[in-house]
């Protein structure tokens, strides 16, 4: 049936939304509260986990590079005490006091040549007894004679035996032995020999493996060997960090995109520029075992998702099974069908709901049947008493005027006169029969054809204008085409009659006025049936079309609107009122163009709204009625 107006035949508000608003079962809700809730302790576990992991870690790191920097102190201490005896030893050789003896300093620079050798050092030098540098050797440039006569007399000048000279990015380690011509005490001083031994890349990966890290030496803000990459030597932070990294503290840094643990020991310090030792132990190298711990456990958290979403669907069918089976019950129930088999095994309680949700049912079908069995009653009830009265009304009008028939004395036109109230009383009962019949009839018993509507409404105009209290009642039909439909003619004729002797009835007597439009679409055709009455009464205006509701007639069936509603709902139409107020109501059939392609579908299939709407509607009848 297609919706009678914007105000009726609608669901309520609250009922559509839940039927159309998506239901989870409580089985996925069971899945879905297991997988959140794993998730979550699994996310939770990793973040705990990983942060107590990257906190031992760098533990770790510091303690290791506090330990780098005991063992690289233990380590440059027994190599300054290897290297000050092997210049001690290399000064006490003939062929270096032989040496020195000359005083040219060109004999003495390539007399050296050979001497340079035996020392395995990185830079030797030989200065006289006045600190006068004799002879340079170098396996590095840039070092020049200048430079080597400055860092000599700054030596000599110390006491210390080992000395840190920088010069052209180069930094070595010397050391001082004084040259002697006999014995120490004894023999006259004839010059020093200073062997260096330069601080390079070589030696920080020697470092480095014995530290186990990363090491960098720098002089001042200059890095001038490493073991880093030569990306992250060129990075910013690390010429901060040979300036700016506290003594013996750790601290977290970050060079070429690899995240580092520092600590840093001075070795020396050389006109207040300091040189210093700094051990880098990576962090990312050693975060690799917590990435592998993190992808474990998130590969372990998955499996425990899965595995327990698996068991929890398997637990949460065993318990939501019968509770689906009761949901099923209920809808069943809803639909009407009391004996839909529900399954009330179990002691827990949902087989108790189901078992108390049975004999609900099945107290709710007596109460229904013995319901149904009193509303019969009643209906047979009121249906006798009205048929009774109308019978009698006019069986009693029959008799009396069949009575006055009887008197020989009255005359042709007093005779015709009781003939037609005979005949009057005798249709109305013929019509209260067929109307009680038409109730009887089922959509089989129709006969449509295509046809012209407005031929139908012409007959029916016809058969109430022959009525004797309409003919003073203005009737108009306005339609712009033949209208073709497919219905039953007969049938629709009955109900435009009952319909337009409605609205001649409600009319006015002396000015009274009934319009009748005729409209027609690609699906439906409409049919307005207005008249200028004063409108349907407020008592009656809820239940217009149920049987045997009158409302001021003298002798009203009340089954004139109940037998056109039969009629076109068996068409697979619909029957409204469109508007009623004073001085103004307006019915509106509706019925298909073109016959149904399933016979069945008449009167039950759900149509599609024509495109007129009830507002044009309105307005057009509206306008032919005031035109």
């Amino acid at each position: 049936m297609i919706p009678s107006s914007k105000h009726e035949l609608q669901i309520p508000r609250r009922n559509v939304d839940s039927a159309r608003a998506p239901r989870t079962r409580l089985r996925t809700r069971f899945l879905l509260s297991m997988v959140l809730i794993t998730a979550g302790l699994t996310a939770m576990a990793l973040l705990v986990v990983r942060r107590s992991v990257r906190n031992h870690v760098r533990g770790e790191i510091a303690q290791d590079l506090r330990n780098s920097v005991v063992i690289f102190q233990n380590f440059q201490h027994d190599r300054e005490v290897m290297l000050s005896g092997s210049a001690e030893l290399v000064a006490y050789l003939p062929i270096t006091r032989a040496i020195m003896t000359a005083h040219d300093p060109a004999t003495i620079q390539d007399a050296s040549k050979d001497l340079w050798p035996l020392t395995r050092s990185d830079l030797m030098v030989l200065a006289n007894r006045t600190g006068t540098v004799v002879a340079l050797h170098s396996k590095s440039e840039g070092l020049t004679r200048e430079a080597a006569q400055k860092y000599v007399e700054r030596s000599l000048n110390e006491d210390d035996s080992s000395h840190w000279w920088f010069d052209a990015h180069h930094l070595y380690q010397t050391f001082v032995q004084p040259i002697y011509f006999g014995t120490k005490t004894d023999g006259p001083l004839l010059g020093f020999l200073i062997i260096g031994y330069e601080i390079d890349d070589r030696l920080a990966r020697e470092v480095s493996k014995v530290s186990a890290s990363q090491v960098a030496f720098a002089y001042g803000d200059e890095i001038v060997a490493t073991t880093l990459a030569p990306n992250q030597v060129q990075a910013l932070s690390v010429r901060a960090l040979a300036t700016e990294s506290p003594q013996g503290s750790l601290q977290d840094v970050e060079i070429g995109n690899e995240k580092f643990v520092l600590t840093s020991l001075e070795l020396a310090r050389q006109n207040q520029v300091p040189f210093r030792l700094i051990v880098l132990g990576s962090y990312d190298q050693a975060a690799r075992f917590l990435d592998n711990l993190n992808r474990l456990l998130l590969l372990l958290g998955l499996s425990a998702v899965v595995v327990g979403s698996g068991l929890v669907f398997v637990i949460s069918h065993t318990f939501t099974r019968p509770l689906a089976n009761l949901v099923e019950g209920v809808r069943a129930l809803e639909r009407g069908d009391f004996y839909h088999p529900l399954d009330p095994r179990g002691s827990d309680e949902v087989a108790e709901l189901s078992s108390a949700f049975d004999r609900m049912r099945a107290s709710l079908l007596k109460s229904q049947q013995a319901l149904l069995e009193s509303e019969q009653l009643a209906t047979i009830g009121r249906m006798a008493s009205s048929i009774s009265h109308d019978l009698r009304h006019s069986l009693a009008a029959v008799v009396a005027n069949s009575e006055f028939l009887c008197d020989g004395g009255l005359t042709s036109a007093q005779r015709e006169e009781l003939y037609q109230e005979v005949r009057t009383g005798v249709n109305q009962m013929t019509d209260l029969i067929d109307s009680l019949l038409e109730f009887a009839r089922t959509r089989e018993s129709l006969n449509p054809i295509h046809a012209s509507i407005q031929e139908t409404v012409q007959r029916a105009v016809q058969a109430v204008r022959l009525h004797p209290r309409h003919q003073g009642t203005a009737i108009e039909v306005h339609s712009n085409n033949q209208n073709l439909a497919w219905f039953d003619p007969r049938r629709m004729e009955r109900a435009l009659y009952n319909l337009l002797l409605n609205a001649c009835e409600a009319a006015p007597s002396r000015v009274g006025r009934v319009e009748v439009i005729i409209e027609q679409t690609n699906t439906w055709v409409r049919i307005f049936v207005s008249d200028n009455g004063p409108g349907i009464a407020e008592p009656i205006r809820d239940k217009l079309f149920h049987p045997f509701v009158s409302f001021g007639k003298e002798n009203g069936t009340g089954l004139g609107l109940t037998v056109v509603q039969k009629i076109v709902e068996d068409h697979g139409g619909e029957v409204l009122v469109e508007r009623s107020a004073e001085s103004r109501t307006i019915f509106r059939i509706t019925i298909p163009s073109h016959a149904p392609q399933n016979r069945e579908d008449v009167g039950t299939r759900e149509v599609t709204p024509v495109t007129l709407d009830t507002k044009e509607a309105t307005e057009n009848s509206t306008r032919h009625l005031d035109s």
